[in-house]
């Protein structure tokens, strides 16, 4: 099974201006770079948690995901082999790179990449953040959700609610017409979720999540001081309950930063139906429609 969101790892030619965007806005911490130039970041013990990769242009480059053991991720496999999806054995070279004991890999029906790693490398206490910082929520909750775009959301939630075991939360409908699907694995509201746009693929945001309101607060006037795009304004989520905002990255996806997130439980929890987004809040400045929504590829549909 499936524990929780390990690492992100993202191709983008921007890539030089994380190694400061990331400590100095994010507070997230430089971790030592590697000879080709990609930037690990910090946000807890791990010995890293986001990664972004030189590259010609914007793309995910791979998902990690946290399964207990080996067992576990043999099990997992042979459930997405029965299902037709081809699993890669992980090599020594690549489990070094993503500081794991080990990993396999699978694409998805949308074409992306997915891996499930266990062992992870730890260095306790030694997580130094970028800034003054309260600290980032993380521990069993893993390193936050992410909410992924797809043509399809039927088959989408066939795939990681059927095969790989992700469990609804809740959706919003809006209009009459489905809009977005949330799904745990752990504690925390949603660790995925899942939207239908026609025609593309890829990832719509990142979130993490602070200690402290005040992070929140000191997050944004970071990005009022240094000009940095917000897509969303500050506002309090109807499902979570996370009050955040969302500001735009040098890699087109967005960062969703947030406190205060609400936690699931398996045996009193019941997935519910909104028709918004939002409590309050959460407005797009005019400035951010002029800017790149979400990292995606446009594919070609049947």
């Amino acid at each position: 099974m499936i524990q929780s969101l390990a690492y992100l790892g993202i191709s983008t030619p921007s890539y030089e201006q994380w190694a400061t965007f990331g400590p100095d806005i994010l507070g997230l911490e430089l971790a030592p770079r590697r000879e080709d130039g990609t930037v690990l970041l910090r946000m807890d013990d791990a010995a890293w948690r986001l990664a972004l990769h030189p590259g010609d242009k914007d793309d995910v480059a791979y998902i990690g995901w946290n399964v207990p053991d080996e067992q576990a991720a043999r099990s997992m496999a042979k459930r997405l082999a029965d299902h037709g999806v081809e699993v890669t054995e992980g090599t020594p070279e690549l489990a070094g790179e993503r500081a794991v004991e080990n990993l396999l890999w699978f694409t998805d029906p949308f074409g992306l990449r997915h891996e499930l790693s266990w062992g992870r490398g730890y260095r306790p206490a030694t997580f130094r953040p970028g800034r003054p910082l309260s600290g980032f929520k993380t521990g069993e909750q893993g390193m936050g959700h992410v909410v992924l775009l797809v043509p399809d959301l039927a088959e989408a939630d066939a795939f990681f609610s059927g095969v790989l075991g992700f469990k609804l939360s809740d959706r919003i409908v809006i209009d009459g017409k489905l809009q977005v699907r949330f799904y745990h694995v752990n504690g925390r509201h949603h660790t995925l979720a899942i939207g239908e746009v026609p025609g593309v693929t890829g990832l719509q945001h990142l979130m993490l999540e602070v200690d402290s309101i005040d992070d929140v607060g000191n997050a944004l006037d970071l990005c009022e001081r240094h000009e940095v795009p917000l897509a969303l304004t500050l506002g309090r989520h109807v499902n979570d309950l996370m009050t955040s905002f969302y500001l735009h990255t040098p890699a087109a996806f967005q960062i969703e930063y947030g406190w205060g997130g609400i936690a699931v439980d398996d045996l009193t929890w019941e997935s519910r139906t909104f028709d918004r987004f939002s409590i309050w809040g959460h407005r797009q400045p005019e400035a951010s429609k002029e800017l790149p929504p979400a990292l995606i590829t446009r594919i070609e549909q049947a």
